[in-house]
């Protein structure tokens, strides 16, 4: 049952000495407060570098060949050798866990080698499979991506980046136009726009993409593939998975399963762990600052509820002459601290929560343009606002328990002498 009388004492006792009340208040205000602007600084970061990896299959794996370190099978070191159509053939027949294999070879980029009617650009050429897009995932600004027809019939049609057809087409849809590549015509059938940051060869803005089967036939080389991309499924570890098309592709090219440079390998996964482990540091290092600040403010509550145990010696001897029991005089000390800490910790829960809204209207990027910004989206969840709030009240608890079990101790024969 609520006791109005009650809490009214409380808060005349907290009242009393205002500027000392102040003060006590002040250093749980600034530990929570803290507590809250770390976390929510060190989610804008971890937000602006996430954002990096958007639109990337982070269960991923990307292969290159390069020249050999090794000799090998009467093969001396240095030689320079290619991944093949019968790689991604052989990949796809033997590895199980393995949900797309996507080939990617590059035309290179010359002087104005992206031509429609009057205006010209230069921009990276690339080839690509459908399964390209389950690994970079781009925004369909126009359009429609590549499907199995295009590889399978070597169409000769074409996706453009969104500078690319802003530099040709300005805001006019291009689809269904025909623009010239490397001297050679192809359909525009889609305008695309890159995710993230990450990306293969050359950022999807400034690129114009051709079915792999069109470009590979175009550039006349043969069955070469310049870059392998792999997607690992679900429930699969992809490193193993990785090791496995390692030692295939070196088995198959007549290389020395040892050697560290013939096959350069990017595991989009490890760099993926090792964001999240970083990360978790820092939120581990956050907390264990805030907290100490915290901590310190809960210290100086108990010491100023010490003290004002100790002016209210003789109104507690009063209190146990007439009858108080000691769980009464510990409920009184207690609720006195409870409050203090509360009070003082939610006002500052609340500041930080709205410091972060203001950087986080300050910092956030301008619909439809991207400014590279380090730090998006500061602030806390609903979780951790949850964790700090019962973080308070079980502070304040604490801060007051000490001096209301000091309080118990005080008889009520001694206190009515005190001076």
């Amino acid at each position: 049952m609520f006791d109005r009388d009650r809490w009214i004492e409380i808060w005349s006792t907290i009242t009393h000495n205002k500027s000392r009340s102040l003060l006590t208040c002040f250093g749980v205000f600034w530990g929570i407060f803290m507590l809250v602007i770390l976390l929510g600084s060190g989610n804008g970061i971890k937000n602006a570098m996430f954002k990096n990896v958007n639109g990337f299959s982070t269960n991923s794996v990307l292969f290159i060949a390069e020249k050999t370190s090794l000799p090998f099978k009467g093969f001396k070191e240095g030689r320079r050798w290619n991944l093949h159509n019968s790689d991604v053939d052989l990949i796809n027949n033997i590895v199980e866990g393995i949900s797309c294999v996507s080939p990617t070879i590059w035309a290179g980029q010359s002087d104005k080698n992206v031509i429609y009617k009057r205006k010209s650009g230069s921009y990276s050429v690339k080839g690509v499979n459908p399964a390209n897009f389950e690994i970079e995932s781009p925004i369909i600004r126009f359009g429609r991506l590549f499907n199995e027809l295009d590889t399978k019939n070597k169409r000769k049609v074409c996706l453009i980046g969104k500078n690319v057809s802003t530099t040709l087409f300005g805001i006019e849809n291009p689809c269904n136009k025909y623009i010239r590549v490397n001297n050679i015509y192809y359909k525009v059938i889609g305008v695309i726009k890159q995710r993230g940051q990450i990306n293969i060869g050359g950022r999807m803005d400034d690129s114009v993409l051709v079915p792999f089967t069109t470009l590979q036939q175009t550039l006349g080389e043969g069955p070469i593939v310049h870059l392998l991309s792999v997607l690992g499924k679900k429930g699969y570890n992809i490193n193993k998975t990785a090791r496995q098309i390692e030692l295939l592709i070196k088995n198959k090219n007549k290389i020395n399963p040892d050697d560290p440079k013939a096959l350069r390998i990017f595991n989009i996964s490890k760099q993926f762990k090792l964001f999240n482990n970083l990360f978790t540091g820092i939120d581990i290092l956050v907390w264990l600052v805030g907290l100490g600040t915290l901590l310190s403010g809960v210290i100086g509550i108990s010491n100023i509820m010490m003290v004002t145990v100790k002016e209210r010696t003789k109104e507690i001897g009063v209190r146990r002459a007439l009858g108080a029991s000691p769980l009464s005089i510990i409920t009184q000390v207690m609720s006195e601290s409870l409050v203090l800490t509360t009070l003082a910790g939610f006002i500052g829960l609340s500041f930080g929560v709205f410091v972060l809204d203001i950087v986080d209207k300050i910092t956030s990027p301008t619909p439809g343009i991207d400014n590279g910004s380090g730090f998006l989206h500061p602030g806390i969840n609903i979780t951790v606002a949850m964790i700090a709030t019962l973080i308070l009240l079980i502070s304040g608890l604490i801060a007051g328990l000490i001096p209301a079990w000091r309080a118990t101790k005080i008889k009520a024969i001694d206190a009515l002498r005190d001076e």
